[in-house]
C-alpha cells in the first residue's frame, strides 16, 4: 500500500548539537520536497532536543505554538561567568562578575569555600551545605513568576538588529526585563572540577519547566550572580514543548555531519549540517518513514489550540471572512481556537480556520483570523489526539 506524507503538518525533530535551528529547517525542506517549512522555538547550536517543524499550511500555526510551556535538562557551571552566559563565550575574570541591578548576592561564603578550598570528595559535608543553600536561593528567587533580563546574546531585535549581532560588535546591549514563569527548577548531583580558568567550579544538573520566553542561559547567569560566584550554561536539552516530548516514538532523530566546500575565493571551508539517519538511503525509504511520523493538519491543530467543531455551512462562511454564531460553545472562554468540520461520509476532518470571539458581542459570535484552504482535509489519524 502506498503511503503519503501529508501536504501540511508537523514533524517532531530531535535536534543534534552543533547545528542551528535553520539547518534543521533546511534538512526538512530537502526531505519533504517543499520550501514552505518553519520551526517553533529556536534552539541554540549548543542545545539539543525537541524542535517542532511545521510545513505547508501548518507553518501558520507555529506562532501559536510559541506560547506553549517547555521543559529542559541542563548543566549549570557555578564559579565562572562567560560573555555569552554559555560555554561558547569567553570566561570573565573573577573581579568582573556583575551582580546586576536589583540582584543581591546571597550566601556566597559557603559556596566559595566549597569551590575553592574543599577536597576532591563530592560528598563532603561542606559541599552539601553549599548545595542546600543553592536550592534555597533558587526557591526564593528563581521560581514562580520572576522578572528576567534576556541574555545579550539572544535573537531579540533592537531597532531592527539582532541583539547577538550588536553584542558581537562590542556594542552595549540592554534588554528590558520580562515576566516569565518558572514552575519547576530542580537541581541535583553537584560535582567539583576545574573550569577553563583553572579555578575550581561546581557543575550541577538542572531540570527546568517554564513558560515561553524563558532563557535558561539567563537562569544560569542569575543563579551565579545571586551566589556571588558567577555562573553559565554548559549543556542544554529541550525535552518537551506543550504536549510533545523528545521521547515520543514518532520523532525524527537527526545527526550532525561536517562537510567541506569551496567558497568563492577557492578556499576549502568546513560547515556542520543537519542530516537524516543513515537508513534514509533513497526517497522511497525516506517517504515511508516520514509518512509514519509526520502529523497531519488536524493532528497539528489539535495540539496547538482548543478545537471547536462546526458544520459545512459555517465553514463556508468563515472562509469568506464572515462571522458565525455558535449555538453552544464549551470552549468559548479559550481563544484563539481552531475550528474544523467532521465529514462522516468521507471520514475526514477539514481544518477550517483559527478564530477569536467578536469584540463587543454578548453572543457566541466568532470571526476568522487565519483561514486555511479546503485542501486541508485529513483522515482520522488520531494517534496524538487526546
Amino acid at each position: 500500500m502506498t503511503q503519503f506524507i501529508p501536504s501540511s503538518g508537523l514533524l517532531l525533530v530531535d535536534k543534534p548539537q552543533g547545528v542551528t535551528s535553520h539547518d534543521v529547517v533546511a534538512c526538512a525542506r530537502h526531505l519533504l520536497h517543499t520550501k514552505h517549512v518553519g520551526h517553533a522555538g529556536t534552539l541554540d547550536p549548543m542545545a539539543t532536543g525537541l524542535l517542532i517543524v511545521g510545513f505547508g499550511s501548518a507553518t501558520r500555526l507555529l506562532n501559536y505554538m510559541l506560547g506553549h510551556s517547555k521543559t529542559y535538562e541542563a548543566i549549570i557551571r557555578l564559579g565562572e561567568a562567560t560573555t555569552t552566559d554559555d560555554a561558547e563565550g569567553d570566561v570573565l575574570p573573577q573581579n568582573e562578575l556583575q551582580v546586576g541591578p536589583g540582584v543581591i548576592a546571597k550566601y556566597p561564603d559557603d559556596l566559595l569555600i566549597a569551590l575553592l578550598f574543599e577536597s576532591k570528595s563530592s560528598n563532603s559535608e561542606l559541599i552539601n551545605q553549599a548545595f542546600e543553600r543553592t536550592k534555597q536561593v533558587i526557591k526564593e528567587n528563581l521560581t514562580g513568576k520572576i522578572k528576567q533580563a534576556p541574555t545579550a546574546f539572544s535573537a531579540i531585535k533592537i531597532n531592527g538588529q539582532r541583539a547577538y549581532d550588536l553584542a558581537r560588535e562590542g556594542k552595549t546591549v540592554e534588554l528590558e526585563s520580562r515576566e516569565v514563569t518558572i514552575s519547576d527548577f530542580t537541581i541535583a548531583n553537584p560535582r567539583i572540577s576545574l573550569g577553563k580558568s583553572g579555578r575550581k567550579v561546581c557543575d550541577i544538573t538542572a531540570t527546568v519547566a517554564c513558560s515561553s520566553g524563558t532563557y535558561i542561559r539567563a537562569l544560569a547567569r542569575d543563579l551565579g550572580r545571586l551566589l556571588g560566584v558567577g555562573g553559565h550554561l554548559i549543556s542544554l536539552r529541550r525535552t518537551s514543548v506543550g504536549d510533545f516530548s523528545v521521547d515520543d516514538s514518532h520523532i525524527l532523530k537527526l545527526h550532525t555531519e561536517i562537510r567541506e566546500f569551496t567558497d568563492r575565493n577557492g578556499v576549502v571551508q568546513k560547515r556542520a549540517k543537519a542530516v537524516p539517519p543513515e537508513n534514509f538511503v533513497d526517497d522511497d525509504t525516506a517517504n515511508s518513514v516520514l509518512s509514519k511520523i509526520c502529523l497531519n493538519m488536524f493532528e497539528a491543530a489539535s495540539h496547538t489550540l482548543p478545537i471547536l467543531q462546526i458544520d459545512e455551512n459555517q465553514a463556508q462562511d468563515l472562509r469568506f471572512g464572515r462571522w458565525i454564531e455558535l449555538e453552544t460553545c464549551e470552549n468559548c472562554a479559550k481563544y484563539p481556537a481552531i475550528v474544523y468540520v467532521n465529514n462522516e461520509d468521507t471520514a475526514q476532518y477539514d481544518v477550517v480556520a483559527v478564530v477569536e470571539p467578536a469584540k463587543n458581542s454578548k453572543s457566541n459570535k466568532i470571526k476568522p483570523i487565519v483561514v486555511f484552504s479546503t485542501s486541508q482535509k485529513t483522515g482520522k489519524l488520531d494517534r496524538y489526539l487526546k
